[in-house]
């Protein structure tokens, strides 16, 4: 009996802290929404830099669709619906040909697919290399997992490719000590990373006695002990053959794009694939490589002056271990953005990177000041409506929450805190409030 005593009491929680979890997880929520009310289908924002995608199950089982916040809850309630967190340059797919006789409700005039959306596992409902679901309901204990910056995709803590989850960067208190993770297989895409000083990565907390502290210069040498795979990449990259220094295929490809549309063909080169340029290349077929090269060549950060001193689209790049990376805060403030650079970008897929509205920080941020913005909001609609009132009805408005306040500080005080609060108390309250009203009237 004492045991069922000590179980209880230990579920028990203040009126305080309840208020104070139920704030914290609107805020966590408005910072996953990225302050969206789900009021309205994203799908006329076309592809937006970022926002949150939610995947239905019931209604694609292939996972090869993704839906906005206000479709999950308006055209897919009650349907199995996975939360896919954040999205970068994704386009509303409800209710398009993926979904055969279901039309969105909110916006049912759209293109039948969306190709430049990207999907992966994770539209199936399935994370990391395991390919597990999360929560996993085979596992003892939920692991925790992280997100990779580049391909999205999330990962469980022992599947990084570490010898220890313990070697992951993170502060006395446990906290992440990192700003992005990039998973091992994208690290070969990211391989241009280790032409950067030091000050870039989050160093690992395990990583230097094994990497070995002689390498002590902030360019290539240095990098590499910090840093993944063993791939040699002057296969994979743009050839100066093919892409020389004195061209530009971004400025000349970027000009035509602007004005194309649908299956329209590209007559000059256009963009980098297995180390060539390729002709003639349909939009429909390349959409992300095609959206890489507007964003670069759109981007107002691009320059003329190199910082890394390297041509990255002819430099080989040899790494000694198959590693994660964790990269400091604000590393990409760091990256270089050239007009070769971001030409070696776009090639790339990873333009986004030196997009300063891609990162998660900015989107919470974003989130934090839309969630600001509509508490103010609020305030001044209650503000207007007791303005609106008599002299009155705003004295008893007055009255009556100092009426609650009052009798909810004598319940507190009255109230045993190491026994939970009953539905009886609950009426008790309410009755003494009502009583206490009339005997004033």
């Amino acid at each position: 009996m004492d045991d069922v005593f000590e179980e209880e009491a230990e579920q028990t929680v203040t009126i305080h802290e309840y208020l104070k979890d139920v704030e914290e997880q609107e805020l966590e929520a408005d910072l996953v929404l990225g302050g969206d009310e789900g009021k309205e289908c994203t799908y006329n924002k076309g592809y937006m830099k970022r926002q949150a995608i939610f995947s239905c199950l019931t209604c694609t089982p292939d996972g090869n669709a993704g839906v906005c916040t206000a479709c999950s809850l308006s055209c897919h309630d009650g349907h199995e619906v996975v939360e896919l967190w954040t999205k970068r340059n994704f386009k509303c797919d409800c209710g398009n040909s993926k979904f055969g006789a279901l039309f969105c409700k909110l916006f049912a005039n759209k293109d039948p697919e969306n190709s430049g959306n990207a999907y992966n596992h994770n539209f199936k409902g399935s994370y990391c290399e395991c390919g597990r679901p999360y929560p996993d309901p085979d596992a003892e204990e939920q692991v925790e997992m992280i997100q990779c910056c580049i391909c999205e995709d999330w990962f469980h803590e022992n599947h990084l490719g570490l010898q220890s989850p313990d070697e992951i960067p993170r502060d006395d208190e446990g906290e992440p000590f990192y700003e992005d993770f990039i998973c091992q297989e994208c690290a070969v895409i990211c391989s241009f990373l280790t032409l950067y000083p030091r000050t870039i990565w989050a160093p690992l907390r395990q990583s230097d006695a094994q990497i070995g502290t002689s390498k002590e210069s902030n360019v290539l040498g240095d990098a590499q002990s910090a840093c993944p795979s063993s791939l040699k990449l002057d296969n994979d990259i743009c050839s100066s053959e093919t892409l020389k220094k004195d061209s530009s295929p971004l400025r000349e490809m970027s000009a035509k794009i602007i004005s194309l549309e649908g299956n329209a063909s590209v007559d000059a080169p256009s963009v980098c694939s297995a180390g060539k340029l390729e002709e003639g290349v349909l939009l429909a077929e390349m959409p992300m490589k095609i959206m890489n090269l507007k964003q670069c060549s759109q981007n107002p950060d691009v320059s003329s002056r190199c910082i890394v001193g390297v041509d990255l689209r002819v430099a080989p790049f040899v790494l000694e271990k198959e590693k994660p990376m964790f990269l400091s805060k604000n590393w990409r403030d760091l990256l270089c953005r050239c007009d070769t650079c971001t030409e070696f970008y776009a090639c790339k897929g990873v333009c986004f990177l030196i997009d300063k509205e891609d990162t998660i920080i900015e989107y919470e941020k974003m989130a934090k000041q839309k969630r600001e913005e509509k508490l103010q909001q609020q305030e001044g609609v209650e503000l207007n409506f007791l303005n609106g009132l008599g002299h009155v009805e705003k004295l008893e408005i007055m009255n009556g929450i100092s009426d609650m306040q009052n009798e909810l500080r004598s319940f507190l005080e009255s109230s045993d805190p190491s026994k939970p609060v009953t539905t009886a108390d609950v009426h008790q309250f309410f009755d003494n409030l009502s009583k206490k009203r009339r005997r004033i009237l």
